[in-house]
């Protein structure tokens, strides 16, 4: 096998001092040409180890060679072949610790830019109106109801209709999407890309119902005995706030990363008073925790008019859970990393706003549950950052509006949907489950893989299988 000696190739971006007065996405994605180069240093490895690392099993080295050899429209269905929101994951997915942690060419140099790649191909078959739609089998008469519309439940929910079922979403926003318009900011994935597989989906027989709270509207029970479903996948994912629990927290300007970033995404805060949402413009933002959100959040504060964005996180730099990549454009950005500290307590002045947060400094023990080093506090290390917004990033809970109105579903201690992971089936009878529901919070990528396992037990049960 013949080893390319070209290297990874860059994609174009927004210069940081540029992008970070603007909510425009910030890498330009790869041309044609660039899209090639990078394609042909595929090994096309009959093992094919990347594709181990893909939760929706997308055939990498075929699509690959698609591109290598012009075929763009082709490898973009090839990839929704098993994949329905390509130009999704091709932004948001860690493809780093998934399909390109096995790529070959990482062990020779540097692995092939899978991710970009596959954004690559969605987008171009988009941009030059090739899309089509699949085949669809015949109806089987049989109908879904899929509660939730992020990545769990749009996965399903294309698969499904593919085999002949009747699909209907069950938004409670006002626009389908779930965390990828609520939470993730459009300078990381613009809402037209998410606008563009959800209408994918509706040319397939999809029905997207919005403003529907399953939980409050109605209940899983309605949705069997009054409307008449024949099966329900639940995919609510983690909307729960979780907070510190020190003082100050309900102060004025403090927000969760929830609240935040949907106030700023989905109800376009940014551009008050055009939209009716409005938020807090910090000039110096404390953001709490290490994860992507916390980054979003950060990098989000920029973009509103901070003079200083800061990420207040207890661990070092090499526990920083986020991916590599954000990490990178928030220090280009101008993000200060305050490190092995932890906040203890939020300062409010006398009108109840935020105007500091107390930190004690932290060093590392011995590693505890998560395999990381535990944060131990330093005695007597107290002192104050002056701030005057406060974004608490520290992780979310389940969302409990289904599990607490549907009788025969348990949960965990969490409060995480009980469901097989293989398969996700819960304990109540022609339910189903899958995504941060079950798991808690993770990634876009691994609430596909869930909604696409849980499809393929559903269509064996619809179609006659015992439960």
């Amino acid at each position: 096998m013949a080893v390319s000696k070209t290297p990874r190739q860059d994609m174009p971006e927004q210069a940081p001092l540029e992008r970070i007065h603007n909510f425009n996405e910030v890498p330009h994605g790869y041309s044609p040409e660039t899209a090639i180069l990078e394609a042909n240093r595929c090994l096309q490895c009959k093992a094919a180890p990347c594709r181990k690392g893909c939760p929706v099993e997308v055939r990498i080295p075929e699509f690959l060679k698609l591109i290598a050899t012009e075929k763009f429209a082709e490898a973009a269905r090839l990839i929704k072949s098993t994949n329905s929101l390509p130009a999704i994951c091709g932004r948001v997915c860690p493809q780093e610790s998934q399909c390109e942690k096995f790529c070959v060419m990482g062990k020779i140099s540097q692995p092939v830019a899978v991710g970009r790649l596959e954004r690559f191909a969605a987008d171009w078959e988009r941009n030059n109106k090739l899309i089509e739609i699949p085949k669809l089998a015949t109806p089987t008469g049989k109908r879904i109801a899929v509660v939730g519309s992020g990545p769990a439940g749009l996965t399903i929910a294309g698969d499904m209709a593919i085999l002949g079922h009747k699909v209907t979403i069950f938004e409670g926003l006002h626009k389908p999407g779930g965390v990828c318009v609520y939470g993730i900011p459009e300078f990381r994935l613009p809402k037209a890309i998410v606008g563009a597989e959800v209408d994918y989906l509706r040319a397939m027989g999809v029905e997207v119902i919005p403003n529907m709270i399953i939980g409050k509207t109605m209940t899983v029970d309605d949705l069997f005995d009054e409307e008449g479903f024949d099966s329900v996948f639940v995919g609510t994912g983690a909307g729960l706030p979780t907070f510190m629990g020190i003082p100050g927290e309900n102060y004025n300007g403090v927000y969760s990363a929830n609240e935040y970033l949907t106030r700023v995404n989905l109800m376009k805060a940014y551009l008050f008073p055009e939209y009716e949402t409005p938020v807090k413009r910090g000039k110096r933002v404390a953001v709490f925790g290490g994860g992507n959100v916390a980054m979003d959040s950060v990098r989000t504060s920029l973009r509103l008019g901070a003079d200083k964005g800061m990420i207040i996180y207890r661990r070092s730099k090499s526990e920083i859970p986020a991916r590599q990549e954000e990490i990178h454009h928030a220090e280009q950005e101008g993000v200060d990393f305050m490190l092995l500290n932890n906040p203890i307590r939020i300062l409010g002045n006398s009108q109840n706003w935020v105007e500091g947060v107390e930190c004690m400094k932290m060093e590392l023990g011995e590693p505890d549950a998560s395999g990381r080093r535990r944060p131990m506090p330093i005695a007597g290390s107290e002192f104050v950052v002056p701030c005057d917004v406060v974004v608490v990033a520290i992780g979310n809970g389940p969302n409990p509006l289904v599990p607490a109105t549907t009788p025969g579903m348990e949960v965990n201690r969490h409060g995480n949907i009980t469901a097989d992971l293989a398969t996700g089936r819960t304990t109540k009878r022609g339910v189903y489950a899958g995504g941060d529901i079950v798991t808690g919070a993770a990634t876009v990528i691994a609430a596909m893989g869930a909604g696409k396992a849980a499809g393929k037990d559903m269509h064996q049960f619809l179609m006659g299988g015992s439960w």
